[in-house]
């Protein structure tokens, strides 16, 4: 009598099994803080979509299919998402400083895709780099950096 009580109260009180669409990877973490950066001044440019595509087809060696899954798996995040601390709180915990540093750089050069800074772009960077504990000197550096490179091409 006590095993069937027990039995009944785990099947109750069971915290339901997840499918593992609703989990935060760090490839879904960086897609979703890229799409933040994308949407920051109200509009998505083809030029940043496409950089943002080859931006994580390189970094998580994926093709153009799995890339456009990702791109959209985080845009529904992001949507959906209430702040950025599960984004953020992952990377943090996986990522080292010098990758977290990369990752900055990576969303100056989507800012930079369409050959314009928008304030609202800078500002959405200068957040998720304090939220990544980049320091503002590396903030700074590697926007001079890809602004560098964005003025030889």
């Amino acid at each position: 009598m006590l095993d069937t009580v027990q039995q009944f109260f785990q099947r109750v009180l069971a915290v339901p099994e997840s499918d593992g669409r609703d989990a935060v990877t760090p490839q879904l973490a960086v897609a979703a803080l890229f799409s933040e950066v994308l949407r920051a001044d109200y509009e998505v440019d083809p030029q940043e979509l496409a950089t943002l595509r080859r931006i994580l087809m390189a970094r998580f060696s994926l093709d153009e299919a799995a890339a456009d899954e990702l791109i959209q798996q985080a845009q529904t995040q992001v949507e959906q998402a209430v702040d950025h601390f599960q984004y953020v709180s992952l990377l943090n915990e996986r990522y080292s400083y010098d990758q977290r540093v990369e990752l900055i750089a990576a969303m100056w050069r989507l800012a930079y895709a369409d050959h314009e800074l928008a304030a609202l772009e800078e500002h959405r960077i200068r957040r998720l780099a304090d939220l990544l504990y980049v320091t503002h000197s590396d903030f700074i550096r590697t926007k001079l950096t890809v602004q560098n490179e964005f003025e030889r091409d």
